[in-house]
């Protein structure tokens, strides 16, 4: 049973992306970082999904029948596509605003989508259940790693899977993804990332393994200034994404 004392909630960060709630869907706002990752994490997961749960990654419902909860879904960037690949999708924030401005686009798009403001150990202490989470470019905005970790891993039903995409703590990623994203690029407003914050891989191994989870993939994530796109990569210092099975 969850321990109602501890929570996932860190108040400053709630803070900072709900005043930027409404350029959510602005493609060139505050969040246009998040609409050119979208293109590659969006291939990774339908690749992988397709994969383990035999499905045909052409057919445009292709995630019909799965349960899918997107857990720091902030305007549901990730949650709309996965809605229109069939999915049950449930997508919870901290953040109420982030919400209110998640649930008016989706009914503009004429999508159904469970939007919820909570977080993720209250509904793990509810007793939901998914085959799949999306655990995206939010495990770094946390106040406790170890919590949200477990609280998500114990939501995966058996043979399910957990996609994790956030940023390494190294001393390339301050550079890169700190200082020159929010300094020199001003591709994220400053203070959007604190390097202590920052989550290591085997910070994200090491909780799920002990709910019979183990991580079965994983790839860098890099920036190809000509291209103006997000490629895979074999490098990790940086921006990773890893993807775990429950046992």
């Amino acid at each position: 049973m969850t321990d109602t004392a501890q929570t996932t909630i860190d108040d400053a960060d709630v803070a900072r992306f709900s005043a930027m709630a409404a350029e959510w869907w602005s493609p060139t706002g505050k969040f246009r970082p998040l609409h050119k990752f979208n293109p590659v994490r969006l291939e990774y997961i339908k690749e992988k999904v397709c994969e383990s749960f035999d499905r045909d990654v052409k057919d445009p419902k292709a995630f019909k029948g799965l349960r899918i909860l997107d857990i720091g879904c902030g305007g549901g960037l990730l949650s709309e596509p996965m809605a229109r690949l069939g999915a049950d999708v449930v997508a919870a924030d901290a953040s109420e605003v982030n919400i209110e401005v998640a649930k008016i686009h989706a009914e503009q798009s004429g999508l159904n989508i469970d939007y919820r403001a909570t977080t993720s150990e209250a509904l793990e202490a509810s007793g939901e259940k998914f085959d799949i989470i999306l655990n995206m470019e939010v495990v770094e905005h946390v106040s406790d790693v170890n919590l949200f970790m477990t609280s998500c891993a114990k939501m995966v039903k058996s043979d399910g899977l957990m996609f994790v995409a956030t940023i390494n703590r190294t001393p390339k990623a301050k550079m890169l993804a700190i200082f020159m994203a929010e300094n020199i690029l001003k591709w994220l407003p400053k203070g959007t990332h604190e390097y202590e914050k920052l989550v290591r891989p085997e910070e994200i191994e090491t909780p799920i393994a002990a709910q019979r989870m183990e991580i079965i993939d994983k790839t860098g994530v890099f920036y190809n200034p000509l291209q103006d796109r997000w490629n895979k990569s074999r490098d990790m210092d940086v921006n990773y994404m890893v993807l775990a099975r429950k046992g």
